[in-house]
């Protein structure tokens, strides 16, 4: 069955909500509107008020809320509207969600999914359209989970709900209304990266948006008689290396996708990993195609900000070349 991203998401949370009455969801605006991306559409008229609460506007309250529940026994899914606003929630995030747990020595669990709309590619402003996942996967205690089509979706945040760890669910909106096929009931653990497509002559690693433009860009090699293994990331908190080393170990050549700014991004961790455990099988050098050390440009720029099809078979060649 094909379906959208955004739908996905809504079954899922559908049918998680139906296995569950202590999953409750927690947003601006998600009740009778649905969110501003109606991910939550008509789930306020199936479950009621008090499972799908229109919150005041602000995040900090949100998640401090759905910490509280959490620790009450419940599984809150929270949902922010945009990836910049986030931000006036990273205390609680940081400080209290990621390390609770810890901290209790393991007695209190805070299974709290927190589902984030990111990056660009919207026609949107600044704060509509960052690509924040490096903060999050720098914070140890919590898991960053980044589907990449509408099967992905339904399987991953089906899992992030069930995890009695705290989930950051970052949801790429330029694919919301991607049309994909649902996955079979025995989805893959949201821990390991997909071999998206198989290839033998190099690897191409991206996550969320960047997924399906590198499936394209391997496509367009293919015609030119190059072989390229792409592989969807899935998760970048923990990071399945072992299976993008094992791929580097069998193609000699790497290259790393992704929205978010160059330095300190999750490609250069990435790279490091697989340069630490397959040094020797490397016949050119790790390259990134990502988005700039600069604030996200205005809308009228992003294209040219953003990594596309023409970077990142650039960079393929680059690889080639060598």
């Amino acid at each position: 069955m094909s379906i959208a991203l955004a739908h996905a998401l809504n079954q899922s949370l559908r049918d998680a909500m139906v296995a569950d009455e202590k999953v409750v969801l927690l947003g601006e605006d998600i009740g009778t509107l649905g969110g501003v991306f109606r991910v939550t559409e008509n789930l306020k008229t199936e479950f009621g008020a008090e499972r799908v609460v229109s919150t005041p506007l602000g995040e900090a309250g949100i998640v401090g809320s759905a910490i509280g529940l959490a620790m009450a026994g419940y599984r809150p899914v929270c949902e922010i509207q945009f990836d910049g606003f986030a931000f006036p929630a990273m205390n609680q995030i940081v400080t209290q969600l990621a390390k609770y747990h810890h901290r209790s020595e393991g007695r209190v669990l805070l299974p709290v999914v927190i589902r984030i709309p990111f990056g660009g590619a919207i026609g949107a402003i600044e704060h509509h359209s960052e690509s924040p996942e490096a903060y999050f996967a720098h914070t140890a205690g919590l898991r960053v989970a980044i589907p990449s089509n509408a099967g992905e979706a339904y399987d991953l945040l089906g899992q992030a709900i069930r995890s009695d760890d705290p989930v950051i669910f970052l949801e790429p909106k330029r694919s919301y209304w991607l049309k994909g096929e649902m996955h079979d009931p025995a989805p893959m653990s949201m821990d390991l990266a997909r071999i998206a497509r198989p290839g033998n002559d190099l690897t191409l690693v991206a996550y969320g948006a960047l997924v399906p433009i590198a499936e394209q860009a391997a496509i367009t090699l293919a015609e030119e008689g190059r072989s390229v293994e792409v592989i969807d990331l899935r998760s970048i908190s923990p990071l399945d290396d072992a299976t993008v080393v094992e791929s580097v170990r069998r193609t000699g050549r790497l290259v790393i996708a992704h929205e978010a700014s160059r330095s300190g991004g999750i490609g250069g961790e990435l790279a490091t990993r697989v340069q630490e455990q397959a040094f020797y099988s490397l016949e050119a050098p790790i390259l990134r195609v990502t988005g700039y050390d600069t604030p996200y440009p205005a809308s009228r720029l992003e294209h040219d900000w953003l990594p596309n099809l023409d970077r990142l078979l650039e960079a393929c060649d680059q690889s080639f070349s060598h």
